[in-house]
């Protein structure tokens, strides 16, 4: 690291990873869980659902898991979140009427962190669930255990999203990483981003997993490396061979069974495993959970102002009367500079994690001197792709 203000490439060391992970987690840290495997603690919903309905005991609970999730371990498993799987099986089935669908349409398209096409995904299963069958939606997401966990790391009024993974046998396992916000960027771009904004972006996402059926350790649940959330350059390190190696010689894995859910910080180094099953399909849903403040004061209609803008950007750095640098902040204040939220479907990260975005459209097309006119089309087919 440079200095203080920003990460570079050697930020995240190796050596601060080690010792942040040498941790052990002892079990008076985590009074409510009923055991601690592999420095993970485990919550029995059996015995602790009726805490939910208490307010200052869900209230007692939610602190202790938030602590987990932030300066904790990083994870936690949340046993029986369903104490009725029915809204399980009622939801896997739904979700294998849709992926038929998917794969008769031509479906099946990139994935972050693994080889396109190397899982069966359903983007958005969040939407595709309620429209399929919204009792179904209403019976599995009104559980209140997943409701706490959401709440305990982001408040009220956050934003869900799930996509389902489905692995079958044979299925290899993802590359080591941390997830969105920037875990979904490049080394290079999350460079660009001052250090107090990595210590943001962990706690404007909850990533968790609900299980769709016993995940024995053959499956490939997925791996985790607790403590890692805590590395403070994690999100320019994961890539890195020496903290892969290190991850792959120190990460764990816990078995799950159907109606199990795993909650984590993003900024954790996890991967989903690989599937050595002879017959198990692993189903999980993978929610990704934001906090409900990520948004804009004021409903902005950039696409239109690009059209309004695009000629006369032509026509100032033909004249010079705007350098690069002036270019990309007239771009940067009115074009959308970022890939989310998106319809993964339809605009996948075919040449990296992330869909290209507005902001770097109207750079291409201008570099590349197209006429209003085809990047009025190019515009329009954007829109269409990121259509939900």
């Amino acid at each position: 690291m440079r200095d203080f203000g920003y990460f570079d490439t050697a930020s995240g060391a190796l050596e601060e990873l080690a010792a942040l992970c040498a941790q052990t987690l002892a079990r008076a840290e985590v009074p409510l869980a009923a055991e601690v495997q592999k420095n993970v603690p485990v919550y029995a919903m059996d015995q602790l659902r009726p805490h939910l309905a208490d307010p200052e005991a869900r209230r007692d609970l939610m602190a202790e898991w938030a602590r987990v999730l932030g300066q904790g371990p990083g994870v936690l498993v949340l046993k029986r979140a369903y104490a009725d799987t029915a809204p399980i099986d009622r939801a896997t089935a739904a979700y294998e009427r849709i992926i038929a669908r998917e794969k008769v349409a031509g479906g099946g398209g990139a994935d972050h962190f693994a080889a396109a096409g190397a899982n069966d995904r359903i983007w958005n299963s969040l939407q595709k669930l309620c429209l399929e069958d919204p009792e179904g939606f209403a019976l599995y997401f009104g559980n209140p255990v997943i409701d706490a966990a959401c709440e305990a790391w982001l408040g009220p009024f956050y934003q869900m999203t799930a996509q389902v993974n489905l692995v079958r046998p044979g299925g290899k396992a993802q590359s080591a990483h941390r997830d969105y916000h920037l875990g979904f960027q490049s080394a290079e771009v999350a460079a660009r981003f001052p250090a107090h904004v990595h210590a943001l972006s962990p706690v404007m996402t909850l990533q968790g997993a609900i299980a769709h059926c016993d995940m024995p350790i053959e499956s490939g649940p997925t791996r985790l490396l607790p403590f890692s959330q805590r590395v403070p350059g994690g999100y320019m390190a994961y890539r890195r061979p020496e903290i892969v190696a290190f991850f792959n010689d120190n990460a764990v894995q816990l078995p799950l069974q159907k109606g199990d859910a795993l909650f984590f910080n993003p900024a954790l180094y996890h991967a989903a495993g690989e599937n050595i099953s002879q017959d198990i399909n692993r189903m999980a849903n993978l929610v990704q959970v934001s906090t409900a403040f990520g948004r804009a004061m004021e409903a902005v209609d950039r696409a239109a102002m690009c059209r309004a803008l695009y000629p006369v950007l032509q026509g100032l750095r033909a004249s010079e009367r705007l350098d690069a640098a002036g270019l990309a902040a007239a771009i940067g204040a009115a074009a959308e500079g970022y890939a989310f939220p998106t319809n993964l479907d339809s605009d996948p990260p075919v040449d990296g994690l992330a869909p290209e975005t507005q902001a770097a459209l109207m750079a291409r097309a201008l570099d590349e001197g197209w006429t209003a006119e085809a990047f009025d089309a190019a515009l329009n087919d954007q829109d269409a792709r990121r259509s939900p």
